[in-house]
């Protein structure tokens, strides 16, 4: 028996959906003008959507709406209304990034299908169990895992009955989605948003190895992989492209359509793919999927490569040869581009007519008789209008009276809503209802109800879901304080070497005391296989709190969970999911880290109830406003990273290849764990971007200043329950680093008295003592470049 096999394709407008559903697709994915992280694509209506549903239908075609943003607080109430919309339509389901979406969805929306965006940053077998938990029935995993890694996490997914879908064409981004902010820090242009500003598509000067285009890597193809893919058990394969056009969306579509259907047929791989090269490409790398990320996977032109692949294939030199292919390739997409539109242009989302007659006389029920009218087969020689009749009828008859007559006005006000997504009301005829007859109004809304659901298909329609308003709790008492304390914020620090651990001591302080630090210890992004190292770190250090990192894959997460079983600790914070769902079957205390993009009440509340979260960092990405919106659930900690690198993109492959050069051509084992380098790019505008790789940690590249917001003390110290300060050094390129014992010194004191008295509503502003002043001037001094512009741009 033959797999099912979906073929997912992308459809960033109505001619490119048509043309997806056209060519072959199992599925569409598309997104409204609002809740989707494709803002630079043309998008569709909500009207438009039910049209399409409607089309896909009829060629056994689904449609999944992209809702794949993190969303704010005061964005639920609108967010709501349209779930509830969706919710009475035939959708198929919706990919979410936000957990407190998935959160809402599964409390509020059970009948909606749920899939987890690829910015959920799925990547370990851990994180299966969580957002099954949370609703999901299928995952997209992360474009940077190879196929050993994609077979054992499709494995454990069959294990909780949840689909895997994987990338197999299309654009790649050179950081882990969902966890690049390059854009965001800067003018709050997110991509966690629907708003990526392409920094890695940017033109920089030109490195020491000669490149311009140092962060540009080449488009994803796994046209050849699809049997290997098959056999690691992926349920859908997805292309990527809601910003390219018919054309495009077509040629690609029909290429994978004719490539399955081959394999599945005959074994063989039947397509050759050239046509994938002759519509938008930067050429084509399946090193993830092959796990050989060497510099073959980068390319000097982030635009359209099809025009030098058909050079090179036809070894065009002379100006005469370059021009001929020029014109023949202009040619060939010409003739995609006119099959596509040719193919298309009869497929029809147009609304259907509907209308409603009603008729009636004393003693007798109010009757409704409604037409719904349909053009079939528009534009072809056989085409024609299908019609349906419906007639219904009132339980009770009309009553003859004087007062409170039935008339137009209260028909209409009741049935308007018929002129609506689905059906263009073209006429509402009351001209057969005599004068001077009454009904009870309860039967017309009852008559109203037995006419959706006929229209409907006798699908229940579900009322709209008004989410019940969130109480703000106060923050939680610590017994160990005195009620004069219990409104003050903690510090914390977070250090990632085994000879800072006694940084707090040497700034004066205890760790874990109630009226004292916090210290976090930050663990790597990748150990060797067996590792115990930091299991007895741990135990010989157990005031030091386990920081897990946002990326464990494969044996790197097997060791972070031997760390968490192992040790035991009363308390972690976590930047993976995998590893909070780990915690919470252990019993373990844990606090959501920075990373995990939380923006919301709703994610808190998601965290704290389906997995016993104890707190959680809020999102550096929001601003002042954004944050005060957020209500604090019961008993539960909020906390804030004041002083930290600002973190603009994360990889799993190489920067240093095309900036300072490497002697390695590709990427080994040994390259993580030791390698440990640090320089700059610099764009056109004159901007540097720090380049740093620590031992044991994933390339990433900084702002070239740090994040310092003193600001937040004095503004949201009733808000938060703890304030970290991050002292790794990481990202600090071969700029001096700051002392950090004054630092901590300095920190400490702008968190003392005097504090104003807060409660869980208001958030009053903290007066700052003269010393205080002085405190936040030093720490200006200590760290000339530094911004908090994201405090105030927000999202």
């Amino acid at each position: 028996m033959s797999p099912k096999i979906e073929l997912l394709a992308p459809g960033g407008d109505v001619d490119a959906i048509k043309a997806a559903i056209i060519a072959g697709a199992d599925a569409v994915y598309c997104g409204l003008d609002t809740f989707n992280a494709r803002n630079r694509a043309s998008n569709i209506s909500f009207d438009e959507l039910v049209g399409i549903i409607r089309l896909a239908h009829s060629y056994d075609c689904e449609i999944f709406l992209t809702l794949n943003i993190i969303i704010l607080e005061r964005e639920f109430g609108t967010l709501a209304k349209l779930l509830s919309k969706l919710a009475n339509t035939t959708l198929d389901g919706v990919i979410v990034q936000d957990i407190g979406m998935l959160y809402i969805l599964k409390k509020h929306f059970p009948t909606l299908d749920v899939h987890a965006s690829t910015q959920l940053t799925t990547h370990n077998v851990g994180q299966i169990p969580f957002l099954k938990k949370l609703g999901v029935s299928r995952v997209n995993l992360s474009r940077e895992l190879n196929l050993r890694e994609i077979k054992t996490i499709t494995a454990v997914s069959h294990e909780q009955d949840v689909l895997t879908e994987v990338f197999v064409h299309g654009s790649l981004c050179i950081a882990f989605s969902g966890l690049c902010y390059s854009t965001s820090a800067s003018v709050g242009n997110s991509g966690n948003r629907g708003r990526c500003s392409q920094a890695c598509r940017e033109e920089y000067k030109p490195t020491e190895s000669g490149n311009k285009f140092p962060l540009n890597i080449k488009d994803n193809s796994a046209f050849f992989d699809l049997p290997a893919l098959i056999e690691a058990g992926v349920y859908s394969f997805k292309v990527e492209g809601r910003i390219k056009g018919a054309s495009y969306v077509h040629t690609v579509i029909d290429s994978f359509r004719k490539q399955i259907d081959g394999f599945v047929e005959t074994g063989e791989l039947t397509q050759d793919g050239e046509r994938l090269y002759k519509v938008f490409n930067r050429d084509f790398s399946n090193a993830f999927l092959r796990g050989d990320l060497n510099q073959s996977m980068f390319i000097e032109n982030p635009r359209d490569n099809s025009k030098y692949h058909a050079l090179d294939k036809n070894n065009a030199i002379s100006v005469v040869q370059i021009h001929d292919i020029e014109e023949k390739l202009n040619q060939e997409k010409a003739v995609l581009q006119a099959d596509a539109l040719d193919k298309i242009k009869y497929l029809s989302i147009e609304k259907r007519q509907l209308a409603l007659h009603f008729s009636g006389k004393a003693n007798a029920p109010l009757t409704v008789t409604a037409t719904v009218s349909e053009t079939l087969n528009k534009g072809f020689p056989d085409e024609s209008v299908s019609e349906q009749t419906h007639t219904l009828q009132t339980e009770r008859s009309l009553i003859a009276s004087e007062k409170k007559c039935l008339d137009s006005e209260a028909i209409e006000k009741r049935f308007k809503s018929f002129n609506n997504a689905e059906f263009n009301l073209t006429e509402l005829s009351t001209l057969d209802i005599p004068s001077g007859v009454t009904i009870a109004f309860k039967e017309l809304n009852v008559l109203k109800n037995k006419l959706t659901s006929i229209l409907g298909d006798g699908i229940e329609v579900l009322p709209e879901v008004t989410l019940p308003k969130l109480k703000r709790h106060p923050k939680p008492t610590n017994n160990k304080q005195s009620d004069k304390q219990e409104t003050e914020t903690k510090l914390s620090l977070l250090i990632c070497d085994e000879a800072d651990s006694n940084l707090a001591e040497l700034a004066g302080f205890n760790v874990n005391g109630a009226e004292d630090i916090d210290v976090f210890f930050k663990l790597p992004d990748a150990y060797k296989r067996g590792c115990t190292k930091y299991v007895d770190f741990f135990n010989e250090n157990p005031t030091l709190i386990p920081w897990f990192p946002s990326v464990l894959i494969g044996k790197d997460y097997d060791v972070a969970v031997n760390i968490l079983e192992q040790v035991r600790p009363k308390l972690i914070v976590t930047n993976n999911t995998g590893i909070a769902n780990r915690a919470f079957e252990l019993g373990i205390e844990w606090i959501a880290g920075p990373f995990l993009n939380t923006t919301n009440s709703y994610a808190l509340l998601a965290m704290q109830e389906e997995f016993d979260c104890s707190g959680a960092f809020i999102s550096n990405e929001i601003n002042n406003q954004q944050m005060k919106t957020i209500a604090r659930p019961e008993n539960f900690k909020l906390f804030y990273s004041i002083y930290h690198p600002i973190l603009l993109m994360t990889s799993r492959q190489c920067f240093f290849q095309q900036s300072v050069g490497c002697e390695k051509p590709r990427i080994d084992n040994g390259c993580m764990l030791s390698c440990d380098k640090s320089t700059s790019i610099t764009n056109l505008k004159d901007e540097s971007f720090a380049i740093d790789k620590q031992k044991a940690g994933y390339p990433s590249i900084y702002n070239q200043d740090q994040f310092l917001n003193t600001e937040v003390i004095q503004d949201l110290s009733s808000l938060y329950d703890g304030f970290m300060i991050d002292l790794t050094n990481i990202g600090q390129g071969d700029k001096a680093a700051p002392d950090r014992v004054e630092l901590i010194k300095n920190f400490a004191l702008l968190l003392t008295q005097p504090t104003i008295e807060a409660n869980a509503v208001n958030h009053y502003k903290k007066e700052l003592s003269n010393e205080q002043v002085v405190a936040e001037q030093t720490l200006k001094s200590l760290v000339p470049a530094s911004t908090n512009v994201q405090y105030h741009n927000g999202l």
